[in-house]
């Protein structure tokens, strides 16, 4: 098993370097054609970061392993907002603007009951609900740059969005040949795919080793490691003071989770909602999983909408719920 482990970590290393070169080439391209910077980082940015995402389900659901790419899709979505925006929420709190959430956030609950309702009646997703999912995406894009072109970039907003593509590396891409930029696209979603194949592999071996469902493997180790992109913006935009653009982007993260991950997943390969686990002899997908995923964006969003401001308590709060939710995902095989 210590082979899977070192593949499984080395194909964790893979989708974080492809996924920095992906956004890093699309946006040196973006930027030699003159695109605002705002849309940039509300398209091809923001993709960019959920691409681990969408190749781990993607390459799990073409293998028939449709728990995985539930879970990693699910997974992500308590991550990114009950450990990474928590963890940055509970280190400094800050203003947020309810305008710039409010789009994002109904997108995301819409699109959210609708993949609940869809688990919850039918216990499976069917390609066509995989069709409706991508096309909340289309949906939720076309707005976004609708808006884009409508309102005028202000120059604070210019000024934040170079400022947080500036700390990366890369960034000095733009100065560079087109063609880098576009080497720098194609390796980097080459490196992705790699890497989420390893990824997938051996953490589904890793997982019949120990007797652990490939769903929990999912929901905590896979998760965790393809959301780290969204950590790193997480934290440069909270550190800066943008407490709302930072939201913005986790709650546009997890609605790609749904709607882009999943949808993918699902049009690629329809699955049943697994049931390796039980809780009270119910399918813990739908005590645990779901509930919690619809828990912890509301006890991050709601509030927000209220105050226009984020509290220490929130992120402690959040926190809380990621380790406890981890504790049980472990604990289940036991007692099964």
């Amino acid at each position: 098993m210590y082979d899977q482990i070192m593949l499984f970590a080395f194909g964790l290393i893979l989708l974080i370097k492809g996924g920095d070169w992906f956004v890093d080439g699309a946006t040196a391209i973006a930027r030699k054609f003159h695109l605002p910077e705002l849309l940039i980082g509300a398209t091809v940015v923001s993709i960019g970061t959920t691409l681990p995402e969408v190749m781990v389900s993607a390459t799990s659901a073409a293998a028939g392993q449709g728990g995985m790419a539930y879970g990693n899709a699910i997974g992500s979505i308590i991550c990114n907002t009950s450990l990474i925006a928590a963890v940055t929420i509970a280190i400094k709190p800050s203003k947020a603007e309810r305008k710039t959430l409010i789009l994002p956030a109904c997108f995301f609950f819409g699109a959210a009951i609708f993949y609940a309702g869809n688990a919850y009646i039918f216990g499976r997703f069917s390609r066509l609900t995989g069709v409706i999912l991508l096309l909340g995406f289309v949906a939720y894009m076309t707005v976004i740059v609708l808006q884009m072109i409508k309102k005028p970039v202000s120059e604070t907003d210019d000024l934040y969005t170079t400022e947080v593509l500036a700390d990366v590396p890369e960034y000095e891409l733009e100065n560079k040949p087109l063609w880098q930029a576009v080497v720098f696209l194609v390796l980097g979603a080459a490196i992705i795919a790699v890497g989420a194949d390893l990824l997938v592999d051996n953490g589904t071996k890793i997982a019949q080793a120990l007797g652990v469902p490939e769903t929990v493997i999912a929901l905590t180790f896979v998760a965790l490691g393809t959301s780290l992109p969204e950590l790193v913006t997480a934290i440069t935009s909270l550190l800066k003071g943008h407490g709302s653009l930072s939201l913005g982007n986790i709650i546009g993260a997890n609605l790609f989770n749904l709607v882009l991950v999943s949808g993918v997943s699902v049009v690629i390969n329809p699955f049943d909602v697994p049931a390796a686990s039980t809780i009270f002899g119910m399918n813990a997908s739908f005590v645990l999983d779901i509930p919690v995923m619809l828990g912890v964006m509301a006890l991050m969003i709601v509030p927000v909408l209220i105050r226009q401001k984020l509290s220490r308590i929130q992120g402690i709060g959040l926190l809380c719920i990621y380790a406890a939710y981890c504790a049980v995902q472990f604990a289940m095989p036991l007692f099964a």
